[in-house]
């Protein structure tokens, strides 16, 4: 159609009507967003069922549809199997071109790359395929499909015996459908663990505070992982200790220790928590800071020193050089 940019653009989103098979991933795309973000969803097997298709075949289909607006291009099997191919190697080139950007390879930036992406080439799509004649232009044969699969399966003239194997062929179809469904939506739980970790400075494995001033605050981050397979308010204490290591027999004894801090923190199956957390250090004599994590039994203040780090379900530590403030 010979039409300039201008034009072109308003006969492509405001006078034609805008084609199924695009609209239809746009509402897959926006269900899918709904199913991750809204609280009563985003726990149910829908996030799975819905979200599966945005990183396996919505974003291949919809770059394939942008660059092959006609029909005679591609024909309807190879656009399904280049689909599913090119969402396969997109979406890991986005999440490699994320791992390079402030953002990082995290849910939310994720879903708004692969929303942004699929709906740029949806877009990109109608203005190219409107812009042909209209027997030009692909569209998906819903009709055809429907019309193919039901002479295949029940065709005219047909044995009653034919009627009925289609009939348990179709419902065996379904049911491996439902199973498959099933068990990517309930996985089997598997084991049962809590991660527990320590973060330096701009939430990295790596430049933690070892030589501190006493008196002056430092800061680190407390990560939590939740793998128990249910919520878990997970209990923290922090403590400073002064410990003597043993030359003769390589081995470190407990002489004080100080508790600093508690504090509780509620995470979510299958979460991750990451808190900022400073402290100071009012001694020289302090040479370790100790990370203890309690689940849902936290013992009494009675039990302290090393029975205490022993009945923590998980514990870490860092050893300090704590030195006074120069004058």
């Amino acid at each position: 159609m010979d039409l300039a940019p201008e034009e072109r653009i308003i006969h492509a989103f405001f006078d034609e009507r805008p084609a199924p098979d695009l609209v239809l991933c746009a509402i897959w795309i926006a269900a899918a967003a709904a199913c991750i973000y809204i609280p009563f969803l985003n726990t149910s097997p829908l996030r799975i069922i819905f979200a599966l298709p945005v990183i396996l075949f919505i974003p291949g289909y919809a770059l394939i549809a942008a660059l092959f607006p006609k029909k005679s291009d591609i024909d309807f099997l190879e656009r399904v199997a280049l689909s599913f191919g090119l969402s396969i190697a997109v979406v890991p080139l986005i999440g490699l071109g994320l791992n390079y950007t402030p953002w990082g390879i995290r849910l939310d930036s994720i879903v708004v790359s692969l929303v942004l992406f699929t709906a740029v080439m949806l877009l990109l799509a109608q203005y190219r395929r409107m812009g042909l004649l209209p027997d030009d232009r692909f569209r998906v044969p819903f009709q055809e499909i429907v019309a193919a699969g039901r002479n295949e399966m029940f065709p005219h003239g047909g044995s009653g015996l034919d009627r009925a194997l289609s009939i348990i062929l179709v419902i065996a179809i379904l049911a491996a459908i439902i199973t498959t469904v099933y068990v990517i939506a309930v996985p089997k739980e598997g084991e049962k663990f809590t991660e527990f970790f320590v973060l330096g400075k701009d939430q990295k494995a790596a430049d933690y505070p070892s030589h501190i001033m006493a008196g002056e605050n430092n800061t680190l981050y407390i990560g939590i992982g939740n793998h128990e397979y249910k919520n878990i308010t997970y209990t923290v204490e922090t403590y400073l200790e002064t410990m003597t290591l043993d030359e003769r027999t390589n081995t470190s004894s407990l002489d004080a220790m100080s508790r600093i801090d508690r504090f509780r923190v509620p995470v979510s199956d299958n979460q991750t928590v990451i808190l900022p957390y400073r402290f100071s250090a009012k001694k020289t004599t302090y040479n370790r800071i100790e990370f203890l994590l309690f689940n849902e039994t936290v013992p009494g203040d009675q039990i302290t020193g090393m029975n205490r780090i022993n009945q923590s379900y998980r514990d870490l530590h860092l050893w300090l050089t704590v030195t006074s403030p120069s004058r």
